[in-house]
Order: C-alpha cells, then sequence, then structure tokens
C-alpha cells in the first residue's frame, strides 16, 4: 500500500492535449513544477486553458513521499536499469530514485514519486516524466517508439529512423532537416492507427545532438527556429530505416524482409511485450506498420557528413 506525505499548500494545476486525448498535470512541489513546466515545454504537448471536457488522463508528482510495491507482481527489467512490475492494467516503474504508479481506469491516473529534486543536468527526470505520459497515452492506442521521423519535402513520405541512442539517428535527421526536409522530431514518435493505415507523430519538439565526439553534453535548438525547416504534426510513415553507426567510409544499406521489420521493431519498442494490459494492440500496429513501410539496415559511414549526401541518398532509397 502506498503511504503519501501530502503538504499543506495548494497544488499547481494544468491542462495539455495531444492526439485529440486531454492530459491532467498536477505537482504539490513549487520547484517539482518548474521541472516539470520545463520539461513538457519541449515536447509537443499544446497547453488548454479552460477544458469543457473531463480529462483522459491525470497525472500527479510528488516528493518526499513513501510508496511500497506490492509483492506477487510480474517483473522484469527496462533500458537504463529500471525495473518495471505489472498485474493486469496496473504498472510500476522504479527507475533510479523515482517510482511511477498507473492505474487504468477513467481517467488512467499515474502518480510519480522523486525522492528529491534532481540535478538540472540529470537526465532521469525527463525519462521518468516521459515514461509517465507515454505509458498513459498507450492506453488510449497512442504507442511510443524511439525513432526519428522526418518527411520527404518531394513525395511527402515519411521517413522512420529508429535506434537507440549513439546509432547515429539524430545526426541524420539533423543532416535532412538542414536540407530542408520537413521533420516530426529526432528522438520520439507516437505510433497509431488512422482507420487502416498507421500514422506518426512527433513528441519530442526539440533536437538534441552531440557535439565534438569526445563531449559528453548534447546541443539543444528547434530546427524550425534555427533552419527555418517546417516541423509537422504527423505523417504516413513509407520507409523504415534501422541505424547503426559503422566507423567506414561508406554507408552500406541492406533490405529488410517483413518478418526481420517486425522482430526490429518489436526490440525497439519494448512495451509491446512487457506492458501486457496494451501488448496485444501495440503488436497490431507494429505488424501493420511493418506491412506499410519498406524497411532497410542502414549502417552510416562517414560519408554521410557530406553536405547533401543524406538527403540524396535518402531519396534515392524512396524511388527504390
Amino acid at each position: 500500500m502506498a503511504v503519501i506525505k501530502v503538504p499543506d499548500r495548494p497544488a499547481s494545476q494544468a491542462f495539455y492535449s495531444v492526439a485529440g486525448r486531454l492530459l491532467f498535470i498536477e505537482t504539490l512541489d513549487l520547484q517539482l513544477r518548474n521541472l516539470i513546466e520545463l520539461l513538457f515545454a519541449g515536447w509537443q504537448l499544446s497547453p488548454v486553458s479552460f477544458p469543457d471536457t473531463s480529462p483522459d488522463i491525470r497525472i500527479s508528482f510528488f516528493r518526499d513521499a513513501a510508496l511500497e510495491i506490492p509483492g506477487g507482481l510480474h517483473q522484469f527489467e527496462i533500458a537504463h536499469g529500471g525495473q518495471c512490475y505489472t498485474r493486469g492494467g496496473e504498472l510500476y516503474l522504479a527507475l533510479g530514485d523515482s517510482l511511477l504508479h498507473l492505474t487504468g481506469g477513467t481517467p488512467v491516473t499515474v502518480d510519480v514519486w522523486m525522492k528529491e529534486l534532481p540535478a538540472p543536468e540529470d537526465p532521469l527526470p525527463a525519462r521518468v516524466v516521459s515514461f509517465a505520459v507515454c505509458a498513459a497515452l498507450r492506453r488510449f492506442g497512442l504507442f511510443d517508439v524511439h525513432s526519428a521521423g522526418v518527411v520527404n519535402p518531394e513525395s511527402g513520405a515519411g521517413f522512420l529512423i529508429v535506434g537507440p541512442s549513439g546509432s547515429g539517428k539524430s545526426t541524420l535527421a539533423l543532416r535532412l532537416v538542414q536540407a530542408g526536409w520537413p521533420y516530426l522530431s529526432d528522438d520520439e514518435l507516437l505510433l497509431s492507427f488512422a482507420d487502416d493505415r498507421v500514422e506518426a507523430r512527433g513528441f519530442r519538439s526539440f533536437f538534441a545532438v552531440t557535439g565534438a565526439p569526445d563531449s559528453a553534453f548534447k546541443t539543444c535548438f528547434e530546427p524550425d527556429i534555427a533552419y527555418g525547416t517546417r516541423r509537422l504534426e504527423l505523417a504516413l510513415p513509407r520507409l523504415l530505416l534501422f541505424t547503426r553507426v559503422s566507423g567506414e567510409e561508406k554507408t552500406q544499406l541492406g533490405k529488410l524482409m517483413q518478418a526481420e521489420a517486425m522482430m526490429r521493431l518489436i526490440k525497439a519498442c519494448p512495451w509491446a511485450t512487457y506492458d501486457t494490459a496494451i501488448a496485444g494492440d501495440n503488436l497490431t500496429l507494429l505488424s501493420a506498420l511493418a506491412r506499410q513501410v519498406s524497411a532497410f539496415d542502414f549502417s552510416a559511414g562517414r560519408d554521410l557528413l557530406a553536405p547533401g549526401f543524406a538527403a540524396e541518398l535518402l531519396d534515392k532509397i524512396s524511388r527504390m
């Protein structure tokens, strides 16, 4: 059972919308509120002043609270050393000194506890808050994937660039944006059905690109401001690239069969099997995406850094 210490002061409350879903965000801690608002400002969520409907999702943030995870839950490990526990529509996620608890219902409710206020450069808060929002959105058919998204300006076809951190997806997306390709995001997308097709929409609005090779820090910027490139709300995926950095001179491409593309999508979207309450729907969507796109293994070489090379190469791929 959770034991929560609730301060005797008014809560900070805000509403946001994404893909037709209304989120209600609440926190009792002023410093934590500032951190949450800063994170939300970098995501493609629209503030709502006076909603005339009840929220679909309610997320509450706490600090200096105690919580016990019940026994007898299904447990598995996730990225960044986190532990996830599930039971039916209920989900717990322990990550660092933070813990998330989701329960289904109307609205879907997510409580997030942070033991201490993180340092400004700590990436943990962004991960925890992103997990909270995305876990709730999955209950409404919006499935997150660690991927960049760009759009061919000639054909209008959506390109999804899938890969973990360090796989070169942000660098490739940046090269295309610099060449005038409209974009969705460089890091995280939300996938959903529109009739019988899969659509992709951006989740994070800014790009985060590593500077010098020996640097531990990333440069964050908005491409529409930095380059005047158009940011799109959504796109229809037609091509899927699974990226990795080869260290070789030339970029290599390999066409993937539908079954291989599906296997790689499941690996890139672990919640399609971990989050049992929505796993079936998530797998159905990934299967539809694998049928909808042409998929390639993309081994990025140093030639990708040449001006205009990435746009020319991907435009050629789209015609294959």
